[in-house]
Formats: structure tokens, C-alpha cells, sequence
């Protein structure tokens, strides 16, 4: 698993230093690649190009899962250039499955029970 904003960055740093081509590929070979965070930071314009090219070497070759808070009615607008959101969307949209989760974040849950531990340890 890997958080879209770090991956983002890491291909920056890869086209700097000649990596970037290597980088994409290897990307492509992964069976299932899962990308945290999606829609947690705006986009550079830079990176609404890398993002297409994630996308479109996966697009029905392999597995990519995206996890988001941002509700996907609003990705479009945060990929924030009609042209880009709307090749990248399609290639998203196009076989995909939605899994729409509810209830209380699992690291909230986490952390209220870890204070009744360390409630009782201390009574």
C-alpha cells in the first residue's frame, strides 16, 4: 500500500534523476497496487500527468484499489483539469467496483478502547 501523496512526490524525485521510466514500470508489474489517500492533497499539474500514466499502464492489466474520504462525486474536481479528470476518471470508472464503507473510523475505535485500558490499569 502506498499513500498517492508520497507516491506523487517519489515520481517527482524519480524524473529528476532519471528514474522516472523505471519507476512507471515498475508500478505496471504490480499485481495490485492499493493507493492510500486519494484526493487528500491538490495536484500539481505535474502530477495529474503522472497519475494519468499510473493509470493508464494499469488500466485492464492489473488491480489498482483506491482509498479515499473525498466522495467520489467530488474527484473530478479535485483532479482539477477537465481534461485529465475525465481520462483518468474513465479509466477508473470503467470495471471497477465501488465499496462504500460507513460507521466509525477504525483508528478511532482503536484509540477510545486503548483509553478504557488504560482507564482500568490504572483504577
Amino acid at each position: 500500500m502506498l499513500r498517492l501523496p508520497r507516491l506523487l512526490e517519489a515520481l517527482g524525485l524519480a524524473r529528476s534523476d532519471g528514474r522516472y521510466a523505471r519507476v512507471l514500470k515498475s508500478l505496471a508489474r504490480v499485481q495490485l497496487l492499493v493507493l492510500d489517500d486519494w484526493g487528500l492533497t491538490p495536484l500539481t499539474p505535474e502530477q495529474r500527468r503522472d497519475l494519468l500514466e499510473i493509470v493508464d499502464d494499469r488500466h485492464g492489466r492489473a488491480a489498482t484499489i483506491f482509498t479515499s474520504q473525498l466522495p467520489v462525486p467530488d474527484w473530478h474536481e479535485w483532479i482539477a483539469d477537465p481534461t485529465l479528470g475525465d481520462a483518468i476518471l474513465d479509466r477508473l470508472v470503467h470495471n471497477a467496483r465501488r465499496i462504500g464503507l460507513r460507521g466509525e473510523s477504525m483508528r478511532r475505535r482503536a484509540a477510545r478502547r486503548a483509553t478504557v485500558v488504560d482507564a482500568n490499569q490504572e483504577s
